[in-house]
């Protein structure tokens, strides 16, 4: 039998037809999520993506078990109701039984970084590991948090976000609601924005001949030049990755995982990434005279953690 997990992203959805046995993605389709739309129009393309990624593998929608969707927002797994999702504009929408009517198979719900980190769990860096805790540095932070081997819920399935925990007290604005979000610092989209603030600050910064168009600057726009060594862009970088570090410090402090592993496009630019970041977290961490620290590292599934880990919510 297969199972099909799908990525819910404010970017695009992603299915994955997932072979049973080994975890392993077989097939797989796409298509841009093109948010804000309403519910009905977003789970349309699922329900298309799906059998999409199905047919792709030569497999009829009979013989897959489930579908699980990895979605932004505070999910109730009992009721099957996305109870509010900030980046897809959704409060209290009935996306399992919706789906289920689409789909023809059984539908189960998660977070999407809950569904990373039981990716990376299961088949990626944490396998084998008790206590972790998954970052995902992307439109959004996301986290999912493992202990003892089973993801934290909480009383009402909302608990880890650790993304809308507060870094700067009256801070940037977050879609949330709240200031001062760890999202709007350290996420992929708040880098992007830290780039175009320091490119109008300095116009003779390197990253304008790199990018000439502000409206096209990526996460990779700053990197790019500091390796040239462009000072500006090695301000950028620097000032980014202590917004990630504080972030990581206070899950530490927090949870005393043995591992985090850091997923989400940044999190490609490796060591230069990881190993300024290990420093600032083993200088501030409340632990910082024990024995045993927290382990850092780079997630190995990339984009492939949420599928796999939606594929196996039915467990």
């Amino acid at each position: 039998m297969y199972r099909i997990g799908v990525d819910l992203g404010g970017t695009n959805i992603v299915a994955g037809l997932v072979d049973d046995s080994d975890c392993r993605i077989l097939a797989k389709a796409n298509t841009p999520t093109n948010i804000p739309r309403s519910p009905e129009e977003i789970f349309a393309d699922i329900a298309r993506v799906c059998r999409e990624a199905a047919q792709s593998a030569g497999v009829d929608m009979s013989e897959v078990r489930s579908v699980g969707v990895g979605t932004p927002g505070s999910v109730n797994k009992e009721t099957g109701v996305i109870e509010f999702s900030n980046n897809l504009e959704f409060n209290n929408v009935p996306a399992a039984s919706m789906l289920e009517e689409l789909i023809g198979r059984p539908v189960y719900l998660e977070n999407d970084a809950n569904a990373a980190a039981l990716g990376e769990a299961v088949a990626g860096a944490g396998h084998g590991v008790g206590n972790f805790v998954a970052i995902t540095l992307g439109t959004g932070v996301g986290s999912g948090i493992i202990v003892d081997g089973k993801l934290v819920v909480g009383s009402n399935y909302c608990a880890g976000e650790m993304g809308h925990t507060v870094i700067v007290f009256d801070g940037e604005q977050c879609n949330c609601g709240r200031r001062g979000c760890w999202e709007r610092y350290a996420s992929a989209t708040a880098l992007i924005s830290q780039t175009k603030a320091a490119m109008l600050g300095d116009k003779e910064s390197l990253m304008w001949k790199l990018c000439p168009d502000i409206d096209k600057v990526s996460g990779r726009t700053a990197w790019n030049a500091m390796r040239e060594g462009d000072a500006t862009a090695k301000k950028v970088v620097e000032r980014y990755i202590e917004y990630v570090a504080a972030g990581i410090t206070n899950i530490v402090n927090t949870f005393q995982p043995d591992m985090v592993c850091v997923g989400g496009g940044i999190s490609n630019e490796g060591e230069n990434l990881l190993a300024p970041l290990r420093e600032i977290v083993a200088r501030d961490r409340y632990s910082r005279y024990a024995a045993k620290q927290t382990l850092i590292c780079k997630a190995e599934l990339g984009n492939d953690a949420g599928v796999i880990g939606a594929a196996l919510l039915d467990e």
